[in-house]
């Protein structure tokens, strides 16, 4: 896999803390974030994303020199200043308008305000049944491992996306079903979220997956969040 969007600046990303704008986030909590030594961060959320809560969260970050991303998860909350913005389609969704409906309304609307030298299509494969992207979408998540690489070779190798992301957002996922969707990839990254709770299962996932994102576990445990930064850069570069 020598094509591997290496002009992309998460292309070298193997770990990434997740923000959601929502959720309270002491100083010093975000201080020991950004000075961790992850890749970056991605700012998102599926519910309660607005426009002053992702400006304000954006503003503590910008006082660090982490790379900072923004998910699109609605037009309301497109905050200017951040260095990359990723577009969610919902690949697995039972609604079309979380793969192109609101997308097309939002370049409609906004086109001429749009960085698209700084924007990127993350095709979202939802694998947690309980996920609120899931219920929010319709998403049809019980895939087995053959359906879930025809997603990863749909995404990757026909629409052309440069991120396709296995999202299990509240619980851990199966390893070997992720590890089929990247072995089904030649172009795009994938990226892998959920129930990464300490570097135990950080090392598992960054074993499958050629970007780990953390989440949930900084606001309960920020010391096992922590921890993940160092066991994901001693798993070493992933599958080859």
């Amino acid at each position: 896999m020598d094509n591997r969007q290496q002009d992309k600046p998460f292309a070298a990303w193997r770990h990434v803390f997740k923000l959601d704008p929502e959720r309270l986030l002491d100083d010093d909590s975000l201080d020991a974030i950004c000075m961790s030594g992850s890749d970056a961060i991605l700012v998102g959320g599926t519910t309660g994303v607005t426009y002053d809560n992702t400006v304000d969260l954006m503003a503590r970050i910008r006082r660090y020199e982490v790379p900072c991303a923004l998910e699109v998860s609605t037009v309301e909350a497109a905050v200017p200043g951040f260095d990359y913005y990723f577009i969610p389609l919902v690949l697995n969704t039972g609604a079309a308008e979380w793969v192109t409906g609101r997308q097309a309304e939002a370049i409609a609307q906004y086109d001429a305000f749009i960085p698209w030298e700084m924007t990127a299509a993350e095709g979202y494969v939802v694998l947690n049944p309980n996920a609120a992207v899931a219920r929010l979408t319709e998403a049809r998540t019980s895939l087995d491992a053959t359906e879930a690489a025809a997603y990863a070779k749909l995404a990757d190798r026909l629409m052309r996306l440069p991120v396709v992301y296995a999202e299990y957002s509240g619980r851990f996922g199966d390893m070997e079903l992720v590890r089929g969707m990247r072995l089904a990839m030649t172009e795009g990254r994938l990226f892998y979220g959920g129930g990464i709770d300490g570097p135990e299962k950080a090392v598992l996932a960054a074993r499958a997956a050629d970007t780990v994102v953390v989440g949930n576990i900084i606001y309960s445990d920020l010391g096992a969040a922590l921890a993940t930064v160092q066991a994901v850069k001693e798993a070493g570069p992933g599958i080859i």
